[in-house]
């Protein structure tokens, strides 16, 4: 008989060892179960918040401190001015440059050579600032520009090239109006 006593006490026990695994084995299965349960609903309310607009200030507008931004656009282009609006669909930016190419010649000495040795005129590429405004289709110094479109938001430094630039136009601008 003493066989068959250490025979069940090891089957009670070995029983008993697996209760207690498996009562552990569950507590780490819930709490698996509740973190990806609260990854779920995160991530939906993320998406939900971003999509559909609703931010409660997280999701909101970029912290921009400064005088003067630099947008830029989805087809590269790159507006300067001062954003004076912005919600979830648009962005309204008033006092506008932007940068256009211009060819400017180059000045060389051809005097004193055969024709047949004559250089063409070479031309130099500039970046020029370009105040809004001033195009012959005459628009007014505002945009309301999707937000969609919208790739990069930036503050621009007072001590920037652009924004002395713009601050030198400004000058000359209030000098030639007196």
């Amino acid at each position: 008989m003493p066989n068959k006593d250490s025979a069940s006490a090891g089957l009670s026990g070995a029983a008993g060892g697996r209760k207690k695994s498996n009562g552990s084995g569950s507590w780490l299965k819930g709490l698996i179960t509740l973190i990806i349960v609260l990854a779920i609903i995160g991530g939906g309310i993320y998406f939900i918040a971003r999509y559909a607009g609703i931010s409660g200030g997280l999701l909101s507008r970029p912290a921009l401190k400064a005088d003067w931004q630099a947008v830029f656009l989805t087809n590269g282009q790159v507006y300067f001015g001062k954003i004076v609006k912005m919600d979830k669909d648009f962005l309204t930016i008033k006092n506008i440059y932007y940068l256009q190419v211009v060819e400017q010649p180059l000045q060389t000495s051809q005097t004193g050579q055969p024709a047949d040795q004559q250089i063409q005129p070479q031309t130099e590429q500039r970046l020029t600032l370009i105040k809004l405004g001033n195009e012959i289709h005459g628009p007014t110094d505002q945009m309301v520009i999707n937000r969609d479109q919208v790739v990069l938001l930036e503050d621009l430094k007072n001590d920037s090239r652009v924004v002395q630039s713009i601050n030198e136009y400004l000058t000359s601008a209030k000098t030639e109006k007196k």
